[in-house]
């Protein structure tokens, strides 16, 4: 008789978190330089909103797409360890994007509501948040 090994609803859920978790980590440790700062010199300052292009937008809203019906069924609370996972990975995948959305989260919203309307609503729903930005955790 082979044995399963079945992986209990609270040990996955504390494998996304742990996911989730070293993604935070990891885009903490990215910099846009290692450089050192001339000394004199202002500090950089940002825009504000970050910019995000139209190819990162589209893989975004196409990496949320096939997600959105499975964390409707798992819940809000694992919906949202999922949607962190996604965005996270997304962002580690596009050079920096993590950076830019530590600084301003409502991008997110601003980018799939331009890119991916229906995307957005679904997504909105799944996470039982008032907005994309509410839900980021991490960040």
């Amino acid at each position: 008789m082979a044995l399963r090994h079945v992986i209990p609803p609270t040990a996955r859920t504390a494998l996304w978190l742990c996911v989730a978790a070293t993604a935070a980590v990891v885009a903490v440790g990215c910099a846009n330089s290692t450089a050192p700062g001339v000394p004199g010199t202002d500090a950089p300052q940002s825009s504000g909103a970050p910019t995000i292009t139209a190819d990162a937008a589209k893989q975004l809203c196409d990496m949320i797409r096939p997600e959105v019906d499975k964390w409707r069924t798992d819940g809000p609370a694992e919906a949202r360890l999922k949607f962190n996972a996604t965005v996270q990975d997304w962002a580690l995948r596009n050079n920096g994007v993590n950076i830019a959305v530590m600084r301003n989260r409502s991008v997110i919203d601003r980018t799939t509501i331009a890119t991916c309307p229906d995307v957005h609503d679904a997504a909105v729903q799944a996470i039982q948040f008032p907005d994309l930005a509410s839900g980021l955790a991490g960040f």
